[in-house]
């Protein structure tokens, strides 16, 4: 997990700008809101907006990030206000937080913006939980939750609005399935919303005041997942995290006891820590999410070694929720879902590839680095469907060895193609006229690949003399995709059987 995390590719240092960005909009809307007058409630409040806006939105363009965080009030104030006012009538608050958890999933149909502000809604119902929130408290909080996204926003798009230079790759989308419950955001809806359930019911019978933590962990297990293997792998990674962060909290948080000091130079760590491992590893996130409750409850005078017992307890009720709901309720499988991010990978290989050629060839306005990041969010989509199958626990082995191959060598794909942006990138390249006809050779290669027809690529030849660096890419990417052709014609034309 720590080479995972701390010596993953980090292209343009992305990770590390988009963590040092949320610290810094994190610190200065939770320092407004100090300033501004608001209790420990209203800072923490307004610090969680802040964390959301900066975390959760991931639109393709400035623009469309800047409309994205416009809304988020227009959903997260309705949403606090109900829990607000519903926080004394637990029948109708449950009710209430099922149909939030529906509607929020069903949105991830229109794409990052539906996804962030289905987030942003759950999570508003959430933290007023957290806070015991009442309606006496709304017109603090709300002025709490302004001027936190103001702040925010201002360090997001106009201090350091790194995106103006280097454009974000577009964020991965599922795989689009047919209508009604055979699309995957209409079935996984329906999924989050039994799952929710069940660590409603199961997680007040564990805790009457802590039972939001099992719904909490239920909504987070769905977030990101597809398929029925990507969700029970993200349940045992999210319960490891949680048993880590519970385990570093005794050894760290308990002794902090709230001191303001050290307790906020540790929260700007797990914040930190969540922006910098989300993309990469989700049992560190949780770690750093689970230690950093663990600090606010400390902050708010009720942290002790039962409280975390209790958070432990309440994680694997909601663990086992979302498991059953997988499992029994409109199950989607690994398969196809694995199979189309595979397909859109080698797409964006070449799409990299095309892009580097007409670099080094003086195209004005080719620039491979965009494509070069998108293909890295695409292979960590393929990572997390195909976790199920290189899992320790997975006990088809030859079905492992399988899919371990395939991630190699998209890994081995995306080495070349990093080496290849990199060349292309130094003005003093020069071009060469067999960059084109390589070019080519890796355009049929992906072609054959994504079309089913693996058993027509053939190795390619001896190319060991390439000295120029271009080129010794570009056919090391060609022996990469010819050797990702023998486990792509293994069992049912896949390295994937039905899981």
């Amino acid at each position: 997990m720590l080479k995972r995390v701390f010596m993953a590719p980090d292209p343009g240092r992305a990770r590390l700008r988009f963590a040092a960005r949320g610290v810094l909009g994190i610190g200065l809307a939770v320092t407004v809101c100090g300033l501004a007058g608001h209790s420990l409630t209203g800072a923490v409040t307004g610090g969680l907006a802040a964390l959301l806006a900066l975390f959760t939105v991931t639109d393709a363009t400035v623009r469309g990030q800047a409309v994205t965080t416009a809304l988020l009030p227009a959903v997260g104030l309705p949403v606090l206000a109900a829990a607000a006012e519903l926080h004394d009538r637990p029948v109708a608050r449950g009710l209430a937080l099922l149909a939030v958890v529906g509607a929020g999933v069903y949105a991830r149909r229109w794409g990052p913006r539906g996804h962030s502000l289905g987030v942003f809604a759950f999570m508003t119902f959430f933290v007023a939980q957290f806070l015991h929130t009442g309606p006496e408290q709304l017109p603090e909080l709300y002025a709490a939750v302004l001027l936190s996204l103001l702040t925010a926003s201002a360090v997001r798009f106009g201090l350091w609005c790194y995106e103006r230079r280097t454009p974000p790759p577009p964020a991965p989308v599922a795989p689009v399935g047919e209508r009604g419950l055979a699309r995957a955001t209409t079935r996984q809806s329906v999924q989050a919303t039994a799952a929710a359930g069940f660590a409603l019911v199961v997680g007040q019978l564990v805790s009457g005041d802590r039972w939001y933590w099992a719904v909490g962990a239920t909504w987070w297990i769905f977030v990101n997942t597809t398929s029925r293997g990507e969700t029970l792998v993200r349940g045992f990674r999210r319960i490891l995290g949680t048993v880590l962060g519970i385990a570093l909290g005794l050894a760290v948080a308990v002794p902090a006891a709230g001191a303001v000091v050290p307790t906020a130079v540790l929260v700007a760590v797990c914040v930190f820590g969540i922006f910098y491992s989300a993309a990469v590893s989700y049992t560190w996130m949780m770690l750093s999410v689970t230690l950093l409750a663990e600090l606010l409850y400390g902050l708010l005078g009720v942290l002790d070694p039962a409280l975390l017992g209790v958070r432990l307890a309440e994680t694997g009720v909601g663990a086992l929720g979302a498991l059953l709901a997988v499992l029994l309720v409109l199950p989607i499988t690994t398969h196809a879902t694995t199979d189309a991010w595979i397909q859109r990978a080698l797409r964006c290989v070449h799409a990299c590839t095309a892009e580097a050629t007409a670099r080094l060839a003086g195209a004005p306005g080719a620039d491979p680095a965009s494509r070069v990041a998108e293909l890295e969010l695409l292979l960590g989509r393929v990572r997390l469907s195909v976790a199920p199958l290189v899992h320790p626990l997975n006990p088809v082995r030859a079905r492992k060895r399988r899919a371990r191959r395939v991630l190699a060598l998209l890994d081995d794909c995306a080495r070349e193609i990093r080496g290849l942006a990199a060349v292309a990138a130094d003005p003093e390249a020069s071009h060469d006229v067999r960059f084109a006809a390589a070019c080519r050779r890796v355009e049929r290669a992906v072609e054959a690949l994504t079309e089913g027809r693996a058993d027509t690529v053939t190795a390619p030849a001896d190319r060991s003399h390439v000295t120029e660096p271009a080129l010794a890419h570009l056919h090391g990417l060609e022996r990469a995709l010819a050797e990702l052709a023998t486990p792509l014609r293994g069992p049912a034309g896949s390295p994937l059987a039905e899981a």
